[in-house]
């Protein structure tokens, strides 16, 4: 088996890290066909064309009343009522010459017509409306003004959110063929971690880790095996990763990938499969970690709780979701005005967690005063990150990019 095959003595850009990881992305789970109902969070693995235009008549877009323009003189006048139609009535018969219909919105124009006036606009009297003068088309939906039949309407590898599910359904689809959730193992590694609800001894800590990165995958779609924690042993962690392996499709692991005499993950690694790469230039998040164990991805994230939330949204997210058939895995970073300062320069790209407040009128960036990677106060506190450069330094009021939690959970 190999050992690492990138420079251990220094640091992988971000970027390249991520790029590193696209570029190993495995097969794509099979397709499979669920109901509407059932796709939200999905990923769409067949294109969709309009099977007809949409809309499917021409219709009105207003409560009103719909007639031909021809029959009214330029300043308006009146004309008598030969109807009404409503959503969801057939409109086969032609409209007389110098008449007009009651119609509301959504409803089909009956042939000849070819424009509609607001009700509010209009005088009634008995059988007969005053109209004011009128343009030729006003308040009216034409067929396939929004798309022609066989437009392109969703590409493959699109994750379903609500308005696709509604776009979908307007269709008539029922059933639609997206990809089988990406089955991911997730494992927690470390002697001093304890269950929620377990008394703590001296040295021990409860296992946020767990609850956070599920929280992370499930908000991705993904299908989630949470295994017992891993004991810091050798032997103990080739067993649970080979086990995992065969199991399912991707494992991540969170803690053991540090430097320390007991972080046992990255050997087992290597002995299983191969590590790819280790150790980012980010900040939190420095010790994350890239491989195989029998063939099948894995990911090893920091053990300490805020550099693990981080990394998982950062690195890992763009991973798993174009290992799940997404097309666009890659967040566009909101560009806003620092409400801070960050005079100290870094050879890693830090991920400062932070919010938007409201400072003297304006929308700002403002960070928590506590950034260390163990303390998840800050990101329960933060909205988002704002995204310091290597090398770089900010003033306040300079420009800043920001990632909301908003674009990363889901």
């Amino acid at each position: 088996m190999s050992a690492c095959g990138c420079d251990t003595s220094g640091l992988k850009p971000v970027d390249e890290a991520i790029e590193a990881l696209l570029a190993r992305v495995p097969a794509l789970p099979a397709v499979e066909h669920v109901a509407l109902s059932d796709a939200l969070g999905r990923v769409l693995a067949e294109p969709l064309a309009a099977p007809f235009p949409v809309p499917a008549w021409d219709n009105s877009a207003m409560d009103g009343y719909a007639l031909r323009a021809a029959d009214l003189p330029a300043e308006g006048g009146w004309l008598p009522l030969a109807g009404r139609i409503a959503a969801g009535d057939a409109a086969d018969q032609q409209l007389p010459a110098g008449h007009a219909v009651r119609i509301f919105t959504g409803a089909p124009l009956p042939p000849g017509a070819d424009t509609v006036v607001a009700q509010e606009d209009c005088q009634i009297e008995a059988e007969r409306v005053h109209f004011p003068g009128v343009s030729l088309g006003a308040h009216v939906r034409r067929q396939g003004e929004e798309l022609q039949a066989g437009a392109p309407v969703l590409e493959a590898g699109k994750r379903l959110r609500p308005q696709e599910l509604g776009l979908l359904a307007s269709f008539g689809v029922a059933r639609v063929a997206v990809y089988r959730r990406l089955r991911v193992g997730l494992l927690s590694s470390g002697n001093e971690l304890r269950e929620p609800g377990q008394p703590l001894a001296p040295g021990q800590i409860y296992n946020s880790n767990r609850y956070c990165l599920l929280g992370v995958l499930r908000s991705l779609g993904l299908d989630v095996h949470d295994y017992e924690v891993l004991v810091d042993d050798l032997d103990a962690s080739r067993k649970a990763l080979a086990q995992a392996a065969a199991e399912w499709d991707i494992l991540i692991t969170s803690g053991g990938v540090s430097v320390g005499e007991e972080d046992h993950l990255k050997q087992a690694i290597r002995e299983l499969g191969e590590l790819h790469l280790w150790r980012l230039a980010i900040q939190p998040g420095k010790p994350l970690a890239f491989g195989e164990v029998n063939g099948k991805p894995w990911i090893g994230l920091p053990g300490n709780p805020a550099a693990a939330l981080i990394t998982s949204l950062v690195v890992a997210r763009p991973f798993l979701l174009r290992a799940q058939g997404c097309r666009d895995v890659l967040p566009t970073p909101l560009r806003l005005t620092a409400g801070f300062a960050w005079r100290k320069r870094n050879n890693r790209r830090q991920y400062l967690r932070a919010r938007l407040e409201q400072v003297d009128g304006e929308l700002r960036v403002c960070l928590h005063p506590r950034q260390g990677s163990a303390m998840l106060t800050s990101a329960s506190w933060a909205d988002g990150l704002a995204i310091v450069e290597r090398e770089r330094t900010l003033e306040e009021g300079e420009t800043v990019e920001y990632l909301p939690f908003s674009a990363l959970l889901g």
